[in-house]
């Protein structure tokens, strides 16, 4: 365990290394789950929202063909549910700072004007949704290792940390057990924006534009991030059936090794927390070991293959569809 603990403090110093440096060379950027992550305050009012989607890319992602495709099949759905009202709203108050910055105060009112348009136009569409999607980002991180004995040590060590209140030595642990599509969507809140909008131009009008732009950057920067994750192994373990039901007729022992892969990958994202006592976990298990029987029989298994995919993929949209923010 000492031995292990060498490692893990070797890591955590070579990721905070590269967290260092990934910070210097990109101060803009932000991780926050939790808060807002718009850009800095001294370009918020030349910055668009597609900037933020730029800022927000992580550093070391590792992608391959099926992955990529996966995430861009991810990134087209979540782009059905950006609003295009918000996204004008975020963008006529990016001009209203800019316009405050520029001493035109009667253009930054009418900007104003036009973004508290698009915010009542929102309110009368959607009366009970506190939180609009105006910007996102999608990207593929791959941080846990494969061995899951090294997978539970981190967790054990991670929550050791955890228990002696040492959070970033477990931030940076519990960072080494991620495997997944990130969906990251930023959130208007309708809640409080509107209100922001009201002050800013109140304050206008009192000839107080500092004021103003600084409660304008405020709402800027506290858009609510809301994470969706689709489990990395669950979506190599669907690739693994898949490759198991091509070969079952031709290859039986290659359609064995893959299913051997599939129940691999099921148990790593268990490992892993992703939902890990879902009961799902041992279903999928079981229907797996029966499937590998009947390989080695002469049994049709078209139907249990058939079987096996629709609980795979009901699970993993699921999983998918989970909100975390």
């Amino acid at each position: 365990m000492k031995d292990m603990m060498s490692i893990v403090s070797a890591v955590i110093l070579l990721l905070a290394c590269c967290l260092m440096l990934v910070s210097c060379s990109n101060s803009k950027s932000s991780n926050n789950r939790v808060a807002a992550s718009t850009p800095s305050q001294s370009n918020q009012a030349t910055q668009s929202s597609g900037d933020l989607q730029a800022n927000q890319k992580q550093p070391g992602q590792q992608a391959g063909p099926e992955l990529e495709r996966q995430r861009e099949q991810a990134e087209r759905e979540a782009r059905k549910e950006l609003d295009q009202d918000a996204k004008t709203a975020i963008e006529q108050t990016h001009k209203a700072v800019q316009a405050i910055s520029e001493n035109k105060t009667e253009e930054a009112l009418s900007n104003i004007e036009q973004a508290t348009g698009k915010i009542n136009i929102l309110l009368a569409r959607n009366p009970s949704t506190a939180l609009i999607p105006v910007d996102l980002a999608v990207n593929v991180i791959d941080t846990a290792p494969q061995n899951k004995t090294m997978i539970l040590e981190i967790a054990q060590d991670a929550s050791r940390a955890f228990d002696d209140k040492n959070y970033p030595t477990a931030r940076a642990l519990l960072y080494m057990l991620i495997s997944e599509i990130r969906v990251r969507t930023y959130n208007l809140p309708l809640a409080t924006y509107p209100d922001a909008l009201k002050e800013a131009a109140r304050l206008l009008d009192q000839k107080q534009n500092q004021q103003a732009s600084n409660i304008l950057l405020t709402a800027l920067n506290t858009l609510v991030v809301v994470d969706r994750v689709t489990p990395l192994p669950l979506v190599l373990a669907r690739d693994a059936i898949n490759e198991a039901q091509s070969k079952s007729k031709q290859d039986k022992e290659a359609a064995e090794a893959s299913l051997e892969t599939a129940k691999n990958q099921i148990e790593r994202a268990r490992e892993l927390g992703y939902t890990g006592k879902d009961a799902e976990y041992a279903a999928l298990n079981d229907q797996i070991s029966t499937l590998e029987k009947q390989l080695k029989g002469k049994a049709d298994t078209m139907a249990a293959f058939s079987n096996l995919k629709e609980k795979l993929g009901a699970f993993l949209k699921r999983q998918s569809s989970e909100k975390r923010g």
